[in-house]
Formats: C-alpha cells, structure tokens, sequence
C-alpha cells in the first residue's frame, strides 16, 4: 500500500465545475465551497470525523436547482476516493460506525469492495434542510458509492430532526471509512479478498 493515499479529481460539465483532493491519512482538515451551507457542513463533518484533509471546490447551475451540484460533488469526492485507495491491499476494508446526534441515531457500514452499492434507509420530515432537499440525502451516498466503488449500509436507528439525521450520517460514514481505509499491518501489501482484487 502506498505510504502516499492522496488524489484530485475533477469534473466539468455544462451543469458542473468540481475539483476535489483527498488525503485518507489527513487529520480531518478541510476547505470546502458547494454553494450550499448545509452541503459544505455534511462534507466537513464527513471529513472531520473520518479524518480525512478534504478540499473540494464546485459551482454549479444552482439557478437551476441544487441537485446538479450535490451529485456530481459526491461522485468526484468518490473517484477521488477510489484514486487515493490505489490497489486497496493492506487495508482493513470493513468498517462499523453508529453515531448519535441529540436524538439521531445512525449506522453506517462500509465494504471497500470494489463493487457500487448503496443501500439508504432514512425517515426524514417533509422540509428541506437550508438550500437541501431532503430527498437529495440519500442520493449523496448513493453517488460516493458509486464513484468510490464502496457497498455502503446507512441505517437511521433514532431520530426527527431533518439535520441531526443528516449530519449524524455523515459522521457515520466518515468513521465507518476511516475504519475500513486503515492499514493492517498484518496484511501489508495483500489485498484482502479471496479473489485478491478488488478493483476489477
């Protein structure tokens, strides 16, 4: 495994402008500008409790509506993601994480498998939370998964307010990745599966 887990990606389109970098051994430092408040909260508290450095710059056609954007900057966050991981030998590759907020309860659990797969379970109030649709929620992890290549689990065990839900699941997940991205040094070098890949 590379001592170096760090990688930019970006995105451009008529809809989109993103530009993420990622270092997976960081300290949870970030520097982040979506154009939505709450969005740019979401990804910090990913990156602070996954302790993860992020930096992620985006604009979009916000005039439009906000879903544009906040896809396309999960699923760059993901590439970069995937990018960083390299190989993915010498790593845990699982990971577990369930995260209070006030009344919030989430889980979230992470293979880093190779294979996309979300599977997001939330009982949110009908209000948006700042510029965010709540139904964007679940899209968020539904395109990281996808760009990163991870099978991802977030379960909302407790709650009612739209933005404890949301930003306890960000924490969740952010830990359940740090989890799984960590080395094992038992394992250095080896790609833990069976079919001793998981890229392809």
């Amino acid at each position: 495994m590379s001592s170096t887990r760090s990688a930019s990606k970006q995105r451009k389109t008529a809809e989109t402008d993103i530009s993420v970098s990622i270092d997976l051994d960081g300290t949870g430092q970030s520097d982040i500008s979506t154009g939505l408040g709450f969005y740019n909260h979401m990804l910090e508290a990913f990156a602070r409790h996954g302790r993860f450095d992020l930096d992620i710059r985006a604009a979009g056609d916000l005039e439009v509506d906000t879903h544009h954007t906040i896809e396309d900057v999960a699923i760059v966050l993901g590439q970069a993601i995937d990018s960083a991981l390299g190989d993915r030998g010498g790593i845990v590759r699982m990971g577990d994480a369930t995260v209070p907020l006030d009344e919030a309860l989430v889980q979230s659990v992470v293979d880093i498998s190779g294979r996309s797969h979300a599977e997001v379970n939330f009982s949110f109030g009908p209000d948006p939370i700042g510029e965010v649709p709540v139904e964007m929620i679940p899209h968020v992890f539904h395109s990281l998964a996808n760009g990163a290549r991870l099978t991802v689990h977030i379960r909302q065990l407790a709650g009612m307010n739209n933005h404890h839900i949301a930003e306890a699941a960000m924490k969740a997940l952010g830990r359940s990745l740090d989890m799984a991205t960590t080395a094992d040094p038992r394992i250095a070098g080896i790609v833990p599966s069976t079919k001793e890949t998981l890229t392809d």
